[in-house]
């Protein structure tokens, strides 16, 4: 066989063990994601109808992780050997992270979040539709999200629930005393119907799971 053919063959190998990989990746997010969805969509129903529509809020889809990184790197108006620089990687892995041939390992995605303020969720094109898992709100963007006292985000709440490390409402009561009378207001729904709704659904989440 010719040594050009050999060649071509060879890269036609790499190229379908990429898809191949990336098939994968993206067939593992979706399934954590359907089963996140699945075991939140109660909440997500109905804080969906509560002033919280995540396609209106962000102006759009939402974005791939190829395409959050690269804007990342323009919005800081960055090269790629100085992105690499910063994140102490190589040229080739930046390139390879905005043709969406591969994504920053964990520890890279960490040093990212913390370097541009950009929450671990977004970098991977946001596979998981968060909620707060205290009150039930959509964190529909990295804003609402909350921090610890080091200024790392804390993805499974809301920045109303849980702020300077510390939650917020001590006891379920407390919060239903909040949302009820809000969401009653805004929804022109019976207060009776949506404590109801509450006390069915929050129960559900992380937080109150693990205080039960």
């Amino acid at each position: 066989m010719k040594p050009f053919v050999k060649l071509y063959l060879k890269k036609q190998q790499a190229s379908y063990v990429r898809d191949l990989k990336t098939l994968w990746r993206n067939k593992a997010a979706e399934k954590n994601a359907d089963s996140y969805r699945e075991s939140n969509s109660g909440l997500l129903y109905f804080f969906s109808d509560y002033n919280y529509n995540i396609v209106e809020r962000k102006g759009g889809c939402m974005m791939e992780s190829k395409d959050v990184l690269l804007d990342i790197r323009k919005k800081n108006h960055l090269s790629q050997d100085e992105m690499a620089e910063r994140l102490m990687v190589t040229r080739q892995a930046v390139s390879r992270w905005e043709n969406g041939e591969t994504v920053p390992n964990t520890d890279t995605l960490k040093i990212i979040s913390n370097k541009f303020d950009v929450s671990i969720n977004t970098l991977l094109g946001s596979p998981r539709q968060l909620i707060c898992q205290c009150c039930g709100m959509p964190l529909y963007e990295d804003s609402v999200i909350s921090r610890e006292t080091d200024g790392q985000f804390n993805e499974d709440y809301c920045k109303w629930c849980f702020t300077d490390g510390k939650f917020v409402y001590g006891t379920m009561e407390e919060l239903l005393d909040f949302l009820v009378p809000h969401i009653a207001s805004s929804q022109q729904m019976a207060e009776e119907d949506v404590l109801k709704m509450l006390k069915t659904q929050l129960p559900k989440l992380k937080h109150w799971n693990e205080l039960a």
